[in-house]
């Protein structure tokens, strides 16, 4: 029952070709002032009142004195966007579509039934509701709702957000549901009924706390939680894995593993192999991409014995099983095997004495290609691969010595994406889309080959008058970054087209093309162009393409995002006047380091959920799990070249930026808002021009329902056409 993204998680950079009075691509980099290039003179913050330590209130998140400044902020911003007659226009236009009854209902199958999460205009948090997959395939679907979160929210007079269910196969009665408080990583968990539809009395719930469940069986399951001090690491994740038997207290839950106080956390789950056993198998992961696994034997009393560990590189993810196969996603050279491949061993071989003798190979991608997500049903492993950012289904299959594949006849030249498959069922949902092409659901059965197209997107713009391209650019090392470029065909290429290219750059994370409505209504149909570049740090190459950008490495990413940006000047496309960026959470710092070491080359800057303080993330809600990721601040070589991107230590009072528009979100516990404060405080102190809007509630996504994500999608267009349409 499980669909993999192998590393956990958008738009493409324009540039006109210069005219001879412009500059050229060399005097661009000629005239980038010297304080914001990398190699720039360290900043000091002395004057008292503007220092570091003078910041440290905006980290109180509910902090009275933080609040003023927040809501200050807010008002200056949402009193001149809003006021702009452009806002309600795109507030509208998002709404409609976010509200729309025509989009796709996402299901996942079990147990002869399809079940959904929706939202609208009547349900704004959101109902879970259930049907037969015959009446799924009709074009009226009869929906039974099984938990209504407006009206419990209601009733319990909490900002409930819905994070989804856990229910126990194969009856599927007994469920975890996952509460959020306005939208946190952290959640409830209370266990549900779903055929009485009723919470049940006196069932397993814990307090909100980062974590998971995982059900044993119906009278035991094994937890991962905030057990109290000193069961949690230092990333804010669980530290401890325990048995919990119904009808006891947690603080009587029997431990069965750790891991250490700095590990970024330690996650049990139980498996269900394809022959019905179920086993407990724990991921420690010591960094964000060094893990170890470990599988619990259990004695005939249930007992849980010592763990035995899984003898397989470091860097690698294990991923379940499939017919008596382990699949091992390998992140390095192993043995005859090399990284990005995707490998598996015999489960019973292993546990009859904790070593691996034998290991077959799935899928081998060369340098071009990489997969992208995969999952299995009862029959079939379904792989997405993608060469060159283009994706293709492939279905594989395992005869008990060797494993075959056949490639599935899906749409080319898009995007194709494994979506929900149950390692017990045989029904499997699978999308495609691009650019230009609405979003398109099929549901494929993978034991009798049938493929059925089940619900698609209707076009909410016209994609007629449009062209998608992909396009490469040399970055300064030489290495060429594939980026897309989604326009009007009748473009003039004279350099005034309002542009915005998005990035993200970090943690395997792929930007494929996507089909957005709300992009082609409020951008592109209005005449900007959408560009989204694969920059080094993601996944579009695999695993070497991520690891090019690690820690002291990642000046690669912030090169490459340049070379993009440049290249759409180059070919006039668009210039620095109607150039503008956006990206978010990782892609937030991609942000923040552009308009602090090019702030000549960018005339909008949208920088959402950010990490801008590269010194002392490591401190705040999880940023000690991302140390694999961007490197450990208090390390002599990592921290020095920390300190030479920190967007928050590099702001000059000497030089001129874009006006920056921050966007972050105050019930954000996985970013800290006090990025976005702190930075924003910064160049207050020093009289530099920039908007703010942070969202009360919302999470990570810095929305909490479909109105707050309207309204933030018509302040983020507003603000970009106030800039770079025209001359502005």
């Amino acid at each position: 029952m499980y669909s993999f993204k192998l590393k956990f998680t958008l738009l493409l950079s324009s540039a006109v070709a210069l005219n001879a009075c412009s500059p050229s691509s060399n005097n661009i980099q000629a005239n980038i002032p010297v304080s914001a290039t990398q190699e720039s003179h360290t900043m000091q913050y002395n004057t008292p009142g503007q220092t570091d330590a003078d910041h440290l209130y905006l980290e109180e998140v509910l902090g009275d004195k933080a609040l003023i400044d927040v809501k200050s902020w807010n008002n200056r911003t949402l009193t001149r966007l809003t006021a702009d007659p452009l806002f309600s226009q795109l507030e509208a236009e998002a709404l409609a579509i976010l509200q729309s009854k025509d989009k796709i209902p996402y299901v996942s199958y079990r147990g002869g039934e399809v079940h959904n999460f929706w939202q609208d205009a009547e349900h704004v948090r959101g109902i879970w509701r259930k049907t037969t997959l015959t009446s799924y395939l009709t074009d009226a679907p009869k929906w039974e709702t099984i938990l209504d979160i407006d009206e419990l929210a209601k009733t319990e007079d909490k900002n409930w957000v819905y994070k989804g269910p856990d229910c126990l196969a194969p009856e599927y009665e007994r469920c975890i549901i996952n509460l959020s408080d306005g939208g946190k990583d952290a959640v409830v968990r209370r266990e549900f009924n779903a055929n009485t539809k009723s919470f049940i009395t006196d069932g397993f719930v814990t307090d909100e706390s980062k974590g998971g469940t995982s059900w044993l069986d119906q009278n035991n399951m094994v937890v991962g939680v905030d057990f109290g001090e000193g069961s949690m690491t230092d990333s804010g994740y669980p530290m401890i894995a325990k048995l919990w038997k119904r009808g006891t207290p947690l603080s009587s839950a029997a431990e069965f593993g750790r891991g250490e106080q700095s590990d970024v956390g330690y996650w049990a789950s139980v498996w269900t192999l394809s022959d019905g056993r179920r086993e407990i198998v724990s991921t420690r992961a010591i960094t964000f991409y060094d893990s170890e696994t470990y599988w619990f034997p259990r004695a005939a009393d249930g007992s849980v014995g010592q763990a035995v560990k899984f003898p397989v590189p470091l860097k690698s993810s294990i991923a379940g099983e499939f017919k008596g196969q382990v699949l091992v996603n390998l992140a390095e050279d192993w043995r005859e095997f090399k990284s990005g491949d995707l490998v598996s061993f015999g489960i019973d071989d292993f546990m009859t004495d904790g070593e691996i003798e034998k290991i077959n190979v799935v899928f081998s991608p060369d340098e071009k290609s990489s997969i992208e997500n995969f999952g299995s049903t009862k029959s079939k492993l379904l792989l997405s691969i993608y060469r060159d950012v283009t994706g293709a289904a492939y279905e594989y299959d395992w005869n008990g010595s060797q494993w075959s594949s056949k490639k599935l006849d899906f749409p080319a030249n898009g995007s194709v994406s494994i979506g929900n498959t149950n390692d017990q069922e045989d029904i499997a949902f699978i999308t495609s889309e691009s650019f230009l092409t609405p979003n398109t659901l099929y549901t494929y059965n993978t034991k009798t080959g049938e493929k059925t197209q089940s619900k698609s997107l209707p076009s909410w713009f016209d994609a007629s008058s449009m062209v998608s391209e992909q396009k490469f650019a040399t970055s300064k090392d030489g290495t060429q970054v594939p980026y897309f470029i989604v326009r009007q065909k009748d473009l003039k290429l004279d350099g005034t087209n309002p542009t915005l290219l998005y990035g993200y750059g970090g943690f395997e994370v792929s930007l494929n093309p996507t089909y957005s409505a709300t992009r082609g209504k409020l951008w592109i149909e209005r005449g900007g162009v959408y560009v989204l570049a694969n920059i080094r740090g993601g996944g579009e190459y695999g695993p070497k393409w991520h690891q090019a950008g690690l820690k002291t490495q990642r000046q690669h990413i912030y090169d490459d995002f340049i070379a993009v940006a440049e290249d759409l000047i180059t070919h006039n496309i668009t210039s620095v006047k109607h150039l503008g960026i956006e990206g978010g959470s990782n892609g937030g710092l991609l942000m923040g380091v552009m308009f602090t070491q090019r702030p000549d080359l960018f005339n909008a800057v949208i920088c959402a959920v950010p990490l801008l303080d590269m010194l002392g993330y490591h401190k705040l809600l999880a940023g000690a799990s991302w140390m694999g990721e961007y490197g450990d601040p208090d390390d002599a070589v990592e921290g020095k070249f920390l300190r030479s991107i920190s967007p928050y230590h590099n702001i000059d009072p000497a030089i001129e930026y874009p006006e920056v528009f921050f966007i972050t979100s105050t019930k954000d516990d996985r970013v800290h808002p006090a990025h976005a404060r702190k930075t924003a405080k910064r160049m207050e102190d020093q009289g530099h021009a920039f908007l703010y809007y942070e969202n009360i509630d919302g999470g990570h996504s810095a929305a909490a329902n479909l109105k707050e994500t309207a309204k933030r999608l018509a302040l983020q267009h507003t603000y970009l056409f106030e800039k770079l349409q025209g001359d502005n």
